[in-house]
C-alpha cells in the first residue's frame, strides 16, 4: 500500500491511497462470499454459481460496492496510523481507479484535529471569589426545615387566608374552550406560594369550603406554550376543603425531633458548617473554571465545525437521557418549552464550542508537559467508579471498568492532573 498526503485546507487532509491489485482481488472475493446466495443464474442452483460466471452475467461491477467497503475498512485505518492523522469525522471517499487486475486507488478527504497554539498558561493572575455564610441564610434554612415538618390539619371554620392550603377542582378555558393541561382535581394549592400564574391564588382568598368562583388570569407572554402565550383565561374553581399548617416551635425539642442534636444552637451550627463546605466547593469550582477560561482565551485554535456539531449531538443525548428519567421525551420537551431542535442546538452551540476548546487545550498542555496516567492511578479511579454502584463485587467491577474503559479513565485522570497543575501555578486575586 502506498499513501500520499496533502493538506488541502486548514484542518482538512486528503490522502491518496494505492492498494495492490492482489489485495483488492481479496476484497472482491469477500464481496462474492457475502453476496453469492443472492444470485440466480440459469444452469446453477441459487447461490451456487461461481464468481467468474456471475461477473460474466452481471459484470464485475456487481461486487464493487462491497469490495470497496472491505478494502477501505482494511486500508484506511492503517493509512491514518502510518501518517499520524487524527480524524474527527468520517472520511469522504472518492474512487480514482478500480478494476480487476488493477491497483485500487482512492482518495480520503478527512477533517483532522486542529493545531493548538498555546499562549501563557502558567502563573496567571485569576480572580478568586469567596463566599461568607450569612445569618439570614441559616435562618432561611431553619424555616424550610420548619415548613417541612409542619402538621397539616383541616380548617373547620373560616375562609381561605394567605398561608392556607386550598383543596380545589378547576377547569381552565381560553376563548370559551378548555385547553390541555388546564384541569385538576383535589389539587392542594398553598395560597401565597406563587405556584399558579398571575394573581390566581389571591382571587381565592375569602372563599369558604364549597364555594365556586370564576378566576380570571392572563398567561405570561413567554409562558412556553404558543397557544397560551399572553392569552386571557378563565378557571372555574370549586373549593372542596381548606387546610392549615401548624408550624412547630423552633426550640430544642424541635432540634431533637429533626436531627441528632440536642439543641437548636447545635442545629444552626451544623447548617452553617454545611453551607461553609458548600461555599468552599463553589469557590474551588469557580476558580478552576476561571483559570481554564483564561488559559483557553490565551490559546489560538480554529475549531472545525464538525467537532462542535458532534459535541451538540452529545449534549442532546444527555438531555434526552435526563428527560427520560423524568418520564419525558425530547418531543414533549420541545412542545412545552416552545422550542424546536434547531433552536435548542443553536442555544447549545456556545457551550459546545467552549467544551471542545477546553478539551483541546487541556490535551495539548498534557502533551507539552508530558502529563500521563499510571495504571495504578487508572485502577484507583476505576475503584472509585465501582464504589458508586454499591455492590459487594466492587473489586471485580473495578477490573471490568479498568479493562473496558481504560481510554475514558486515562482522559479523566490526565485532565484532572492538568487542571490541578494550572490551578496550583495560578495567582489568586481577591
Amino acid at each position: 500500500m502506498n499513501v500520499k498526503k496533502e493538506k488541502i485546507e486548514e484542518n482538512v487532509v486528503k490522502l491518496e491511497i494505492t492498494v495492490e491489485a492482489e489485495k483488492f482481488n481479496e476484497s472482491m472475493k469477500k464481496a462474492f462470499a457475502k453476496n453469492a446466495k443472492k444470485f440466480n443464474i440459469p444452469g446453477f442452483r441459487k447461490g451456487k454459481a461461481p464468481m467468474n460466471i456471475i461477473k460474466k452475467y452481471y459484470g464485475e461491477g456487481v461486487f464493487y460496492e462491497d469490495a470497496i467497503n472491505f478494502c477501505c475498512d482494511d486500508t484506511y485505518p492503517q493509512a491514518i496510523k502510518e501518517n499520524d492523522i487524527k480524524p474527527v469525522d468520517y472520511p469522504e471517499i472518492d474512487i480514482v481507479q478500480i478494476g480487476e487486475g488493477k491497483e485500487f486507488i482512492y482518495t480520503a478527504k478527512v477533517v483532522v484535529l486542529p493545531e493548538v497554539k498555546l499562549g501563557e498558561y502558567k502563573g496567571l493572575e485569576v480572580k478568586k471569589n469567596t463566599y461568607e455564610v450569612k445569618d439570614e441564610e441559616v435562618e432561611a434554612e431553619l424555616k424550610t426545615m420548619q415548613q417541612k415538618n409542619a402538621r397539616i390539619e383541616t380548617k373547620e371554620s373560616g375562609s381561605i387566608e394567605k398561608g392556607n392550603i386550598a383543596v380545589i377542582d378547576f377547569n381552565g378555558f381560553v376563548d370559551d374552550k378548555e385547553f390541555e393541561g388546564g384541569a385538576g382535581k383535589d389539587y392542594q394549592l398553598e395560597i401565597g406560594s406563587g405556584t399558579f400564574i398571575d394573581n390566581f391564588e389571591d382571587q381565592l382568598i375569602g372563599l369558604n369550603a364549597g364555594d365556586s368562583k370564576d378566576v380570571h388570569v392572563t398567561f405570561p407572554k413567554e409562558y412556553g406554550r404558543e397557544e397560551l402565550n399572553g392569552k386571557e383565561a378563565v378557571f372555574k374553581v370549586t373549593v372542596k376543603e381548606i387546610k392549615i399548617k401548624e408550624l412547630p416551635e423552633l426550640d430544642d425539642e424541635f432540634a431533637k425531633d429533626i436531627s441528632e442534636f440536642d439543641t437548636l444552637d447545635k442545629v444552626k451550627e451544623d447548617i452553617k458548617n454545611k453551607k461553609k463546605e458548600a461555599n468552599e466547593l463553589r469557590t474551588k469550582r469557580e476558580f478552576e473554571e476561571a483559570v481554564l477560561d483564561k488559559v483557553c482565551s490565551n490559546a489560538e485554535i480554529n475549531i472545525p465545525e464538525v467537532m462542535i456539531k458532534k459535541e451538540i449531538d452529545t449534549m442532546l443525548k444527555d438531555l434526552e437521557l435526563r428527560l427520560k428519567y423524568q418520564g419525558l421525551d425530547l418531543k414533549t420537551y420541545y412542545q412545552y418549552t416552545n422550542n424546536t431542535e434547531e433552536k435548542v442546538r443553536e442555544y447549545m452551540k456556545e457551550s459546545a464550542e467552549k467544551r471542545v476548546r477546553t478539551d483541546l487545550v487541556i490535551g495539548e498542555i498534557a502533551k507539552v508537559e508530558k502529563i500521563e496516567a499510571t495504571d495504578d492511578e487508572l485502577m484507583e479511579r476505576a475503584k472509585e467508579m465501582a464504589a458508586q454502584y454499591g455492590n459487594k463485587e466492587a473489586e471485580k467491577t473495578a477490573k471490568i471498568i479498568f479493562n473496558n474503559q481504560k481510554s475514558y479513565l486515562e482522559t479523566d485522570v490526565v485532565n484532572e492532573k492538568v487542571v490541578k497543575m494550572l490551578v496550583d501555578s495560578s495567582k489568586a486575586t481577591a
